[in-house]
């Protein structure tokens, strides 16, 4: 199904910009001989119906999605972030045994249980230049409900969980996208969000091919490229994290008019801090709009646009989507009362692969799919998060659980017991925090602040290594020994 709204935009825009960046520019026709291509490759290099993506936000990540759906298979974009150790979890559990990507990520390959092949190393150019001349093989036959990309997210729990979104959830995620925030075929997208994530895959991959407009992909975030690339290319929707933002308002000497062509700037991945919000509508006359959505629901929500906006908000639920705000048993609560927030439609996944029970833990017989976050709604619908019922943070846009750094902790010869709690950030929205007690044996002299956080980074990603570490006597615990971090909270 994908596939073939690739081709229908391709028959209707083929001379047209498809994407971008800084080392080749495609037109929807030769982005759509490039999947043809790789089809072909594909389908000679494996036999698995999964194929693993490793790449970052840049013109090649498109042909190779579509070349994998094109070859029938589910794509499974990989999280680079990660630590080797953590990305071949994953690529075991996705039983791949096939990445494409490139040489720059060589060292990292070399550590996971699959073979890599590097575009660089195929014959792109002349299979592209060959499917140029010939007539393109037909979309392969796909149901609806077959598994089209299978995202990995920790979800409630440290483990890797792969979450199966079908051609369905995607394709009618993105129809819902395009009605709710009126983008249109002649609009410029710029692409600052890794692939892996399903905001960056949908908003900025997805979304662009159904409709037939341009993309300028930026493989790596950096502010004075950014505004340099959004001046140059006429780019008029940006969907960015909102630490991203506030990294743009941290630059100087930008001119107030630096992002006049702006239509539609989004923002989504972790809460919007209302400094950030105002200070670039006042320096730049540009409103941030808030999205909201999860990876389990391919993944937007709802969505503030510029012709339905309410401060705070982040906006209405898509069209054909279900929402509802229930207390801890269930019940359906009114207008303006704090609950969680559940919804179910065409966006919720398929499931959770091979996890049948954790799955069923998410969503109900009637296809209710627990968010795990708070919220309420206005009388006119627009939705307000307010909080979330697990203590997953969330860094930079990334879920980080408290357990998991927990446990590489306790793993250190000299620690006895470790606690994770949040800290609010104005870079990164919030940051991880941690509080140990030292073994008995251990002098207080024995390991220092920055030896566990360098044994941290040794075993997680940079992103889940706290900033602060309090070497502390005693952790506050209740009568049953459970730590009680709301008290680590009100420490100073």
């Amino acid at each position: 199904m994908l596939v073939d709204a690739l081709l229908a935009t391709a028959a209707r825009f083929g001379p047209a910009p498809a994407v971008a960046d800084h080392t080749r520019r495609l037109t929807y026709r030769r982005l759509t001989a490039a999947a043809a291509a790789l089809r072909d490759l594909i389908r000679a290099e494996t036999d698995c119906p999964r194929v693993g993506i490793l790449l970052p936000a840049c013109a090649a990540f498109p042909p190779v999605l579509f070349g994998v759906l094109w070859a029938g298979r589910t794509a499974v974009p990989l999280n680079f972030l990660l630590s080797p150790r953590e990305l071949a979890e994953v690529v075991a559990d996705a039983g791949i045994d096939t990445i494409l990507s490139v040489h720059h990520f060589d060292q990292l390959l070399a550590q996971l249980p699959a073979r890599a092949v590097a575009l660089e190393d195929l014959p792109l150019r002349r299979r592209t230049l060959l499917r140029l001349l010939r007539r393109q093989p037909p979309a392969p036959r796909v149901s609806l409900d077959d598994t089209a990309a299978l995202l990995y997210t920790s979800g409630t729990s440290g483990d890797p969980k792969g979450v199966e979104l079908t051609h369905r959830n995607l394709h009618s995620n993105c129809q819902a996208c395009i009605r709710a925030a009126r983008i249109r075929h002649n609009h410029v997208v710029l692409n600052v969000l890794p692939p892996f994530h399903a905001f960056g895959l949908t908003a900025n991959v997805l979304v662009p091919a159904v409709l037939g407009a341009g993309v300028y992909a930026l493989p790596r975030f950096q502010p004075a490229a950014t505004f340099r690339t959004i001046r140059r290319e006429r780019v008029s929707v940006v969907m960015a994290l909102p630490s991203m933002y506030a990294a743009l308002l941290r630059v100087r000497d930008v001119p107030p008019d630096a992002l006049a062509s702006v239509y539609l700037a989004i923002s989504r991945g972790e809460p919007l801090p209302e400094a950030v919000g105002h200070g670039f509508e006042e320096r730049f006359g540009v409103r941030l709009h808030q999205g909201y959505g999860l990876t389990e629901t391919s993944p937007v929500l709802s969505l503030c646009a510029p012709h339905a906006w309410r401060e705070g908000s982040v906006g209405q639920v898509l069209p054909g989507i279900d929402c509802r705000i229930v207390d801890p048993v269930g019940n359906v609560l009114e207008d303006a009362v704090d609950g969680e927030i559940q919804v179910r439609g065409h966006c919720v996944m398929k499931g959770y692969y091979n996890r049948p029970a954790d799955t069923a833990a998410v969503i109900d017989a009637h296809g209710w799919l627990r968010t795990g976050d708070l919220g309420h709604r206005d009388a006119d619908g627009f939705l307000y998060v307010t909080g979330r019922l697990t203590e997953a943070l969330i860094v930079a846009g990334e879920n980080v659980l408290p357990q998991q750094i927990e446990e590489v902790l306790a793993g250190h010869p000299r620690v006895a017991a470790a606690a994770v709690i949040g800290a609010p950030d104005e870079t990164r929205g919030q940051v991880p925090v941690a509080f140990v007690t030292l073994a008995e044996d251990a002098g207080p002299q024995s390991v220092s602040e920055h030896d566990l956080r360098s044994y941290v980074r040794r075993h997680l990603a940079g992103h889940k290594v706290p900033r602060r570490i309090h070497i502390t006597d005693q952790l506050p615990t209740g009568p049953t020994g459970k730590i009680l971090k709301r008290k680590l909270r009100e420490e100073p």
